[in-house]
């Protein structure tokens, strides 16, 4: 799925499509209602290392992942609210949502533990932009 995934973000190479992936990483390192500073930092090392997010400018999507997740850690309803806002921002755009929940199953999946928190917020996102969770086995 990875190299299918560098393809699809190629193709959205928009400030939508890389603040809706960001708040995806977000949803996930926050999933259990936290993010430890662990989590934090294997999830802005994955951003940092991961092929297809190699098209965006590192910094700022981490800048942005950091943005999401203290949003998170300061009141996680409310973050949550945000960030799945900021992915349903990609409803008109089913092409680049896919890739956006693509970002989301990789980065879940990313620790060998794809848990289910994870797939619940995975599952979130894709109710956010109108694509049925079972696309993706969720």
């Amino acid at each position: 799925m990875s190299s299918n995934v560098k393809t699809q973000v190629g193709k959205f190479k928009t400030k939508e499509f890389a603040n809706a992936s960001m708040a995806m990483c977000a949803l996930i390192a926050a999933a259990d209602g936290k993010i430890d500073p662990d989590e934090r930092a294997k999830t802005a090392g994955f951003i940092a290392s991961n092929d297809a997010l190699s098209v965006f400018n590192v910094s700022e999507l981490q800048e942005k992942f950091n943005w999401y997740a203290g949003k998170l850690e300061s009141d996680y309803a409310f973050g949550k609210v945000e960030a799945i806002a900021t992915i349903g921002k990609l409803k008109s755009k089913p092409d680049a949502a896919r890739a956006v929940i693509q970002v989301g199953i990789i980065i879940g999946g990313a620790d060998g533990n794809f848990d289910a928190d994870e797939k619940q917020a995975v599952r979130e996102a894709c109710n956010a932009v109108g694509i049925s969770p079972s696309e993706f086995d969720l």
